[in-house]
């Protein structure tokens, strides 16, 4: 039978498959559900600075509560912090989550100040966890904000939560980089154990019928993995960092392509979202079909073999393949009935 052991962050695991961060995994059921799937590891539903900001502006309101003390208040009692967005309680969740499966748990932090990524960084790593993914992002809203900067304001970040903790510390990186390439470079040189790609910003969208925004929760689809696929190709054998596949994961058929591209795991969300937690033993099974039928007994002996450095065919890693795809494009065409 096929081994399909690998290694992220310097951790062994059983298999290729990690559950990425979600509401799903900060529900107890599903964790024991995921670990019982087969999958090989769970990143915890992320921490925002955002529920750390709450808490602090609830504690300092707790504080001042009877400062304006008087005979017309309505009540003498202080009203409670919001519990499902207290960081305190995550940590104890956290913690709680680690201890009930026998599996890797990786927790996931989105920060914006310095100061929280070190302080909450430090108390994530108290929990037990065995690494810690940083969200690293940057919203385009302003005109003078240089892509530089950006950059190297994120490469410090890692340089001090790294100098803060003791295990493995992974990035997980959107797309929208004027040179992903060589940022990742830079990450990796910076000590980062682990790259994934790409993390999936929820984009707003417009209602027109009542003029406003709205936020639509969207799952990614299939197509979603070529870029990642492209990214992983691009970057074995050229990064001493765990190369970790991110979107559009949907099958074992998918996972495979991710190893041969370079990827040595993958993280998948939306296909338990859209065929359940149970979709992971599937994946598992059809990986294995596929290793033996091929004769492969482990994931090192396929991975990377069609990613830039080892394959002949160099095309689908250049320019030139959208030419390629111009000249020939009446076999398209035909495809879809454009033309007879």
């Amino acid at each position: 039978m096929a081994n399909l052991k690998t290694s992220y962050m310097g951790l062994e695991l059983k298999n290729p498959i990690i559950v990425g961060a979600s509401n799903l995994t900060a529900d107890p059921d599903n964790l024991k559900r995921i670990e019982d799937a087969g999958a090989a590891a769970i990143v915890y539903k992320s921490l925002f600075e955002e529920q750390v900001q709450l808490e602090n502006l609830e504690i300092s309101e707790l504080k001042t509560e009877y400062e304006d003390r008087n005979a017309e208040m309505v009540t003498l009692f202080p009203s409670s912090p919001s519990a499902s967005l207290s960081p305190l309680e995550f940590l104890m969740n956290l913690k709680k989550a680690k201890e009930s499966v026998s599996i890797p748990v990786f927790a996931s932090l989105n920060a914006v100040n310095d100061e929280a990524w070190v302080e909450y960084a430090v108390k994530l790593q108290e929990t037990g966890v065995d690494g810690i993914e940083l969200n690293f992002y940057s919203v385009p809203e302003y005109f003078d904000k240089e892509g530089v900067n950006i950059e190297k304001h994120q490469l410090r970040t890692l340089l001090k939560v790294k100098g803060a903790l003791k295990i493995p510390v992974a990035v997980k990186l959107s797309p929208f980089y004027t040179n992903a390439l060589r940022f990742i470079s830079d990450l990796d040189r910076a000590g980062a154990d682990g790259v994934v790609f790409f993390n999936r910003l929820l984009q707003p969208d417009i209602d027109t019928e009542n003029n406003q925004h709205i936020f639509p929760y969207s799952l990614s689809y299939p197509d979603d993995n070529r870029l990642p696929m492209r990214f992983a190709g691009l970057l074995f054998a050229n990064i001493n960092s765990s190369i970790c596949a991110n979107s559009g994961i949907y099958s074992g058929n998918d996972v495979i392509k991710m190893i041969l591209a370079g990827a040595g795991s993958v993280q998948v969300v939306s296909t338990l979202y859209r065929n359940q937690i149970e979709v992971i033993g599937k994946m598992l099974s059809d990986i294995e079909k596929w290793m033996d039928a091929g004769g492969f007994a482990d994931i090192m002996s396929f991975r990377g073999n069609l990613s830039r450095n080892r394959t002949e065919n160099k095309l689908p890693y250049q320019r030139a393949q959208y030419v390629d795809l111009m000249i020939n494009a009446t076999e398209m065409l035909k495809k879809y009935k454009v033309i007879n």
